[in-house]
């Protein structure tokens, strides 16, 4: 069989999304910096998203096939993504769950309009099916969160990743793959987080990977000791 990811339907909206990125990002990521730069005290998620609102901010083409094969071999029911954009991103992850036959991605944006950008790429992808765009702060959205979550894979700020996976750690199951990226990009907002999936007390077991941005990878063992003790 095939992957569906190389259909003409789904690489004309992927390469669709390639092409904005590369034209809009070139003028406005070098403005968004300049704004990180001249911070002086913690953005909170509003402030962020109002930040971000002008560019695409998607991941590099090769992080997008990264996930299509990990989600082809781990072949999990529910993907919990923290940072939709356009759905660059998603729309790997839930081809790999149609051509798995089986499976849920939740992506979460708390920016409405890419929110509304990313459900119409899925469609015209042909994987709406596969994926349900859901709009809000991650961290509330994760905490009410019933399902357990197979693969947790985040891509929006870096300063609010320690946040997200603790209120998702008590619905990652024991195995779950959790996957960070631009956590080289954004090193210092990346240090807590990485702290904390970096300590096997923790209940992980992490390898960070430079790629130029820095995507760290983990696996979930379970509970950590601290949280039995």
């Amino acid at each position: 069989m095939t992957s569906s990811l190389f259909s003409p339907r789904i690489q004309d909206v992927v390469n669709r999304i390639a092409s904005e990125q590369l034209r809009i990002d070139e003028k406005e990521q070098p403005k968004l910096l300049e704004k990180i730069k001249q911070r002086e005290i913690p953005w909170t998620p509003e402030e962020l998203v109002a930040a971000c609102a002008g560019g695409y901010y998607a991941a590099p083409a090769a992080i997008g096939r990264m996930l299509y094969t990990c989600v082809r071999a781990m072949r999990p029911q529910t993907v919990f993504e923290f940072g939709t954009s356009y759905g660059f991103t998603a729309i790997h992850i839930a081809a790999a769950l149609r051509d798995n036959g089986s499976g849920k991605l939740y992506t979460v944006d708390l920016h409405a309009g890419k929110c509304l950008a990313a459900r119409d790429n899925l469609t015209s992808a042909g994987l709406d099916e596969y994926a349900e765009v859901v709009t809000g702060e991650a961290v509330a959205v994760v905490s009410s969160f019933s399902r357990p979550i197979d693969f947790l894979y985040l891509d929006g700020w870096v300063d609010f990743y320690l946040d997200v996976v603790r209120a998702a750690e008590p619905r990652l199951r024991a195995g779950a793959l959790v996957h960070a990226d631009d956590t080289e990009k954004f090193a210092a907002g990346a240090r807590p987080y990485l702290d904390h999936v970096r300590d096997p007390a923790n209940g992980y077991v992490s390898v960070g990977i430079t790629d130029g941005q820095g995507l760290e990878l983990s696996t979930y063992t379970g509970p950590s000791e601290r949280a039995l003790s």
